[in-house]
């Protein structure tokens, strides 16, 4: 049975009571019924949009605008909108079609930086593509194009819009805040009600053109946003949209190099985590705040430049198994040229990665070749389900292995007659019910009596969403030398409460 706890008389009624009688308020156990036997949640746990947002694992950045054709990373604001000038009508399309061949789910493409310029006709500043002399920048609109093609393509969407505007008048000042930048987050929201992110960059405020001002603007991001008013603009038309940043339904990993912490947990003490602990995150957390990995594919910078190369293979992979593989997202910028595509030699190398992922990550799952699963404890089968060792196999993400209440770790085992070549290990805890696990090792052997750890010194204590362990021990080298294997046993040896996995996969 599941206890809770309820007031003893409405809340609407506790405002009208005497002071003595308020006093006598208190907190009566209720029991209710659990005819399933569910697991209680370990708060906090993940809302429905940030669940979602969590699936979608790997998705591009596309930062295109002012800066593609001045060169800079920063704009100042003060840039005339006719250096605007495409040499071609803008292909999301193109973009998307690319990164969908390299394994990712979605994008995300930049419509504001902090210049202030806008790829879209926005009614909040001229400051954007119509007043442009270039007619193909006249033609442009962004945001339509991006979700038309996203949707076409089957992949998710979303938008960057940077709250600091270096270019705008007000700017620093509360109208900006309600004349310009909750208009454009609604102007943006409303191009799609599917986008399962808005992206809100961390720099706000400094020095700017400021409508011809000029000096430096100063805010406080926690406060000056109007946050509440933030997600309710965006969420009554987008309703399974995240708020990166500034609208504190995601945190930022902490770095631009695509690699996460060991240890990684979703929840957060802070509605802004502290940057410092963005590859961490916090046991003890206060809020369900998951981390985002944020990484460059090419090497010029965030924008495209001359002469930039992308980034290797093998490089990316290993990219993938410290973020993806340790309960982050990766968001990874690929960014279009002055005609508005992607070049060659990133469209290449987004499909050559994208068989690299499908040989190595989606292959044989040796998981569902055993002769033989054994969990040392499965939960207590409700009255229409069960939470045996085969839920983790099954391919449900609403059925999972659990062990009893007050049962803080467990074992599974695999054993196969002829030994196979695996090299990586996934997990994946049922964080519908919060984040668990915190420690455990994978183990093999070939007779099933003499055991060798393996991971080698990769720290294995949190799992969260997903977890990925190469056998070797290695991340950087993780393919070349698969380890052959009769018996693989996974150990969970403690748990803030009873350990749930949604997922077991072996490769």
């Amino acid at each position: 049975m599941k206890h809770f706890y309820k007031l003893a008389t409405a809340l609407c009624l506790f405002a009208l009571m005497p002071f003595a009688a308020q006093a006598q308020l208190e907190l009566k156990p209720t029991t209710l019924p659990n005819s399933e036997n569910e697991p209680a949640p370990v708060h906090p746990v993940p809302s429905p949009r940030q669940l979602k947002w969590q699936y979608t694992e790997f998705y591009a950045f596309f930062h295109y605008g002012m800066n593609t054709y001045t060169g800079n990373e920063w704009g100042h604001g003060n840039e005339s909108e006719n250096i605007f000038a495409p040499t071609a009508a803008p292909n999301p399309e193109q973009w998307l079609t690319a990164v969908k061949a390299a394994g990712m789910k979605g994008g995300i493409a930049v419509v504001k930086h902090h210049d202030g310029f806008c790829l879209w006709p926005t009614k909040t500043t001229t400051h954007n593509v119509t007043s442009s002399s270039n007619e193909f920048a006249k033609q442009t609109d962004i945001p339509r194009d991006f979700a038309k093609a996203a949707q076409k393509l089957g992949m998710k969407y979303g938008f960057y819009v940077s709250p600091w505007d270096r270019n705008n008048a007000e700017y620093g000042n509360d109208t900006y805040v309600k004349n310009v930048f909750l208009r454009q987050c609604a102007e943006l929201a409303a191009y799609g009600a599917d986008q399962f992110e808005m992206w809100f960059d961390g720099a706000n405020g400094g020095d700017g053109y400021y409508g011809g001002a000029g000096g430096t603007r100063n805010i406080d991001r926690s406060t000056y946003y109007d946050v509440p008013n933030l997600r309710d603009t965006v969420h009554k038309v987008s309703p399974d949209c995240v708020l990166w940043g500034v609208g504190g339904e995601a945190r930022w990993i902490g770095n631009e190099e695509g690699y996460a912490g060991e240890t990684n947990w979703s929840p957060e003490e802070y509605g802004y985590s502290a940057e410092s602990n963005g590859m961490y995150g916090t046991m003890n957390g206060w809020y369900w705040q998951p981390g985002e990995s944020d990484a460059k594919y090419t090497s010029g910078g965030w924008f495209w430049h001359s002469g930039e190369k992308v980034m290797g293979n093998e490089r990316l992979f290993q990219m993938y198994l410290e973020t993806v593989g340790r309960n982050s997202t990766l968001i990874l910028n690929c960014p279009p040229d002055k005609s508005g595509s992607l070049p060659t030699a990133t469209v290449e190398g987004l499909k050559e990665f994208g068989t690299t992922l499908k040989t190595r990550l989606g292959g044989t799952n040796y998981a569902l070749t055993a002769d033989d699963v054994q969990a040392s404890e499965e939960r207590t089968a409700g009255q229409g389900r069960s939470f045996s060792i085969a839920n983790a196999m099954d391919g449900d993400s609403l059925t999972y292995w659990a062990t009893n209440d007050g049962t803080l770790s467990g074992t599974i085992t695999f054993h196969w007659k002829t030994a196979q070549p695996i090299r990586y290990v996934m997990l994946q805890e049922h964080i519908k019910l919060g984040q668990r696990v915190k420690a455990f090792t994978i183990e093999t052997s070939n007779d099933g009596v003499n055991w060798n750890k393996r991971g080698g010194n990769i720290k294995t204590t949190t799992i969260g969403y997903k977890r990925i362990i190469p056998l070797n021990g290695s991340t950087s080298d993780s393919y070349s030398n698969a380890q052959s294997v009769k018996y693989l046993r996974v150990k969970i040896t403690d748990s803030r409460a009873c350990p749930t996995l949604e997922n077991i996969a072996l490769y």
